[in-house]
């Protein structure tokens, strides 16, 4: 066990170094929003793009799930009952999550054909700044689809009669 505290904080300094020439977030942000601790099993001299692969892991999992709700023809099937049930104002923000999610996947393909530190700082920089409204977006569609989820499974526990 002590040996992978010694890889976190031998992580932990690599990062503080390329962190302060680059004006990055906080490890401490990065490890709470996105687990980029997961790193410190790995070895690398691209930590940039290891940590900005992180990131795009959670970003392209809410993207998939979004574009579930916004094409379930291809879903499962309780993904109808979340998306029937959706007022205009959840499909807008579904809609615009969506949006950001797509731009941050885009962003990240042309780093992945093309490597730059520089340019893998950045992408951090943004998915950080713009993470708290990401983050607010899936939070209203997730209190939807609960709100939505627990209506349909008691209107279904009404109308059985055994």
């Amino acid at each position: 066990m002590p040996k992978k505290e010694s890889c976190l904080e031998e992580l932990k300094k690599k990062y503080k170094a390329i962190q302060s020439k680059y004006k990055l977030p906080d490890f401490a942000y990065l490890n709470e929003n996105f687990e980029v601790e997961k790193l410190a099993e790995e070895e690398t001299d691209f930590l940039l793009r290891g940590v900005r692969k992180i990131i795009l892991e959670k970003i392209v999992s809410y993207l998939q799930f979004n574009e579930l709700l916004l094409n379930p023809s291809n879903g499962p099937m309780f993904f109808f009952a979340f998306v029937s049930s959706f007022s205009l104002d959840d499909k807008k923000t579904a809609e615009s999550l969506y949006e950001k999610l797509v731009d941050f996947e885009i962003e990240a393909m042309d780093l992945n054909n093309e490597y730059s530190e520089e340019k893998e700082a950045a992408f951090i920089k943004r998915a950080c700044k713009e993470w708290q409204d990401v983050k607010e977006d899936i939070s209203s569609v997730l209190k939807s689809i609960k709100a939505n989820w627990k209506v349909k499974r008691e209107k279904k526990d009404r109308n059985y009669f055994g």
